[in-house]
């Protein structure tokens, strides 16, 4: 009985986890480049239990013992494009392919962005990020492209992080705002000759996005950087940097609010088998003891 307690308890929290990250999605809803987050629970291990009588024992059957919301996983998807007409405001906008070597053949990905081989290997559609760094120097990315510019003319994002260029260098406007030009690549045009300046914004293509590791505030940071495999994008890369637009939360309102539901519910049940349990208990103290 008391084993039962403890698997209602635990499904108890694990709803109140999932109730919390449907609750966190909605809140950012309107949020500029926030990437919905999906809670995955998980079963303890199953116990083997066995009767034993007279020195033997009989197996009887496994015991699952509840389960435990084991992480949080992000979902890159492409959200929508909304125009903002201002010159400093950037979306990425990304259909990054994975060929497969065994038919040459770009991967199906499914909604999610994922795809499982046969033998059960689980492949991320590579992704693209604005780079930016922080005040120690360490590298983060971010879809957030609202950007602005610092009295310095060096251009910060919405948390007031550097914005990098191509190189892994802060990236530094040398004239007026008003007069910024970037083209789908991301480079900055020279309004005098209509050509490159030389100056690409940092956009780094990360293959494996499920190695990123959420700081808030928009921005990721990757724990080990050669198994996220980061680089920056090039020629080759199918993404287009678009000035003047934002990208939306990819966040699916209705889904969320399905998922914040069903929590509330399991949640509910649960507890009503803590009651029961409660009740029981209490009997088994009060009234039986009496006998």
């Amino acid at each position: 009985m008391i084993r039962g307690l403890y698997t209602a308890a635990a499904g108890m929290v694990t709803q109140q986890r999932r109730h919390d990250t449907a609750t966190q999605n909605i809140a950012n809803l309107n949020t500029t480049g926030y990437k919905q987050v999906d809670s995955v629970s998980h079963a303890f291990p199953d116990v083997l239990i066995s009767a034993m009588s007279g020195g033997t024992t009989k197996p009887v059957g496994r015991l699952n013992t509840g389960v435990f919301a084991e992480q949080s996983v992000s979902q890159y998807l492409q959200g929508d494009l909304i125009e903002s007409g201002k010159s400093i405001d950037f979306a990425l906008s990304t259909d990054l392919q994975v060929a497969d070597p065994a038919t040459g053949d770009n991967i199906a990905f499914d909604g999610s962005g994922k795809y499982v081989t046969p033998e059960g290997e689980v492949i991320y559609r590579p992704q693209a990020f604005f780079t930016v760094q922080d005040n120690e120097g360490n590298n983060l990315y971010t879809r957030n492209g609202s950007f602005s510019v610092s009295a310095t003319g060096q251009v910060l994002s919405a948390g007031g992080f550097n914005v990098l260029d191509a190189n892994g260098n802060p990236l530094v406007l040398t004239g007026p705002q008003d007069n910024l030009k970037v083209d789908g690549q991301g480079n900055l045009i020279n309004t005098a000759t209509g050509l490159p300046s030389g100056t690409k914004i940092g956009v780094s293509v990360i293959s494996r996005p499920q190695e990123l590791v959420r700081d808030g505030n928009g921005v990721f940071h990757a724990d080990d950087i050669e198994a996220a495999e980061i680089r920056y994008a090039n020629a080759g890369d199918n993404l287009q940097v678009r000035q003047g637009y934002l990208e939306n939360s990819n966040v699916d309102p209705t889904q969320v609010t399905v998922d914040m539901n069903a929590a509330y519910r399991a949640y509910e049940a649960n507890q009503k088998v803590i009651q029961f349990y409660d009740t029981s208990l209490q009997k088994t103290v009060n009234e039986v003891g009496r006998v």
